[in-house]
C-alpha cells in the first residue's frame, strides 16, 4: 500500500486542523495509517476518535504498533456531537504541558447521520478552530468520505477546515471561512418549526408546570419513560437557565419532526459564547453549568444559542 509522508506542522502553527478527504475503505487506511505512523515514529501521543469496524481495521493493519494509538468509539464519544469538543479537549490537557506534540483523527460525520446531527457536527466543526486557537501544538485529521457524503458535506468540510488533505497533497483551503465567521454564524436566526408547536410562557414559579408539559407532550408522543425522563431533565435546565439569566421569565416550544422531540426555550437574554454548552464550567464560575448539564444529559443532538438570542434547542429521538 502506498503511503504519503505529510510534513508536521510548524511551530508557529499551534493547532492544525485539517480534513482528509478519501474515497473508500483503501484510500481512508492510505491517509490516516501513515498520518499514525508518523506519530508513532515521533512519539507523539494519538488519540483516533472513529466508528468501530475502521477502529478494527486499523489495529489489523497496524499490528502491534496499535498499542501506540489510543482509541475511542465516535458512536459514543459523539452520540451527542456537542460532546466531542470536551473529549478532545480532555486530551489536550493530558498531552498539551511541555511543548510535546501530539496529534488525533476524529471522523464526527458518516451517511446515516440525521440532518439535525449533520448540522451539529458542522458546528463542531467550525468550533474546533475556535476552541483550541492558541492551543499547544497538535494536528488533528478529520476523514471525510467522498463516494457516501453529499457534495453540500465535502463542500462544507473545506469551509470548516484551514487544511485539506485530498489524494496525497495537503493544501490550505481556499474556502476556510476563518474564526470571525464561527462568531457570525450565531448572527443568523434558527428556522422556525414545520406548522405551528405546542407553546407556554414561564416564570420562576412555573417549573413545576414546565416539567408536567414536557411530560404530558411526551407521553402524547408515545415517549418511553427513559426517554421522557431526558426529556423533562433537558428541558428544566434550559428553562432554569433562562430563569436565572435571561431575565426572569422565558418561552418554552415543542414540536415533533420525524419521532424525535424538539424543544425550544427563548428568553430575552443575550449571548456570546459559541463554545456554550461544550465547555466545562470553571467550579467556581457563575455560570455554564445548566447548559452544560442538558448538553450531558441529552439523548440526541442539538442546537445551542446559534442565534445569540438566548434561545436553545434540545432534540430527542
Amino acid at each position: 500500500m502506498r503511503t504519503t509522508a505529510i510534513d508536521a506542522p510548524r511551530s508557529s502553527e499551534a493547532f492544525r486542523h485539517e480534513a482528509l478527504l478519501y474515497a473508500g475503505q483503501g484510500d481512508f487506511l492510505e491517509g490516516t495509517l501513515s498520518f499514525i505512523r508518523d506519530g508513532i515514529s515521533a512519539q507523539e501521543p494519538i488519540l483516533a476518535v472513529l466508528n468501530s469496524p475502521k477502529i478494527e481495521m486499523l489495529r489489523s493493519e497496524l499490528g502491534g504498533d496499535a498499542d501506540s494509538v489510543r482509541f475511542a468509539d465516535m458512536a459514543l464519544v459523539g452520540h451527542n456531537p456537542a460532546r466531542i469538543i470536551p473529549a478532545w479537549r480532555e486530551f489536550v490537557t493530558e498531552h498539551g504541558a511541555g511543548g510535546r506534540r501530539f496529534r488525533g483523527i476524529g471522523e464526527p460525520i458518516w451517511p446515516a447521520r440525521s440532518p439535525e446531527e449533520l448540522v451539529e457536527c458542522e458546528r463542531h466543526e467550525a468550533l474546533l478552530n475556535f476552541a483550541f486557537a492558541g492551543a499547544p501544538t497538535w494536528w488533528l485529521l478529520c476523514p471525510y468520505d467522498t463516494e457516501s457524503l453529499e457534495s453540500s458535506v465535502i463542500e462544507e468540510a473545506h469551509r470548516n477546515h484551514p487544511f485539506v488533505l485530498s489524494g496525497g497533497l495537503a493544501a490550505e483551503s481556499a474556502l476556510y471561512r476563518g474564526l470571525a465567521a464561527v462568531e457570525e454564524a450565531f448572527d443568523h436566526p434558527l428556522p422556525e418549526p414545520p406548522g405551528r408547536p405546542e407553546e407556554m410562557t414561564f416564570r420562576s414559579a412555573d417549573l413545576d408546570a414546565v416539567r408536567t408539559f414536557v411530560s404530558g407532550l411526551a407521553a402524547a408522543t408515545g415517549f418511553d419513560t427513559g426517554r421522557t425522563g431526558d426529556l423533562i431533565l433537558a428541558v428544566n435546565e434550559l428553562a432554569t437557565n433562562s430563569l436565572r439569566h435571561g431575565g426572569g421569565r422565558g418561552v418554552l416550544r415543542m414540536w415533533q419532526v420525524e419521532g424525535a422531540m424538539i424543544c425550544e426555550v427563548r428568553d430575552e437574554g443575550r449571548i456570546g459564547d459559541p463554545l456554550v454548552g461544550r465547555r466545562h464550567p470553571s467550579p467556581d464560575g457563575e455560570g455554564g453549568f445548566g447548559l452544560w448539564r442538558e448538553s450531558s444529559v441529552r439523548s440526541g443532538s442539538g442546537q445551542v444559542l446559534p442565534d445569540r438570542l438566548r434561545r436553545a434547542r434540545s432534540h430527542v429521538a
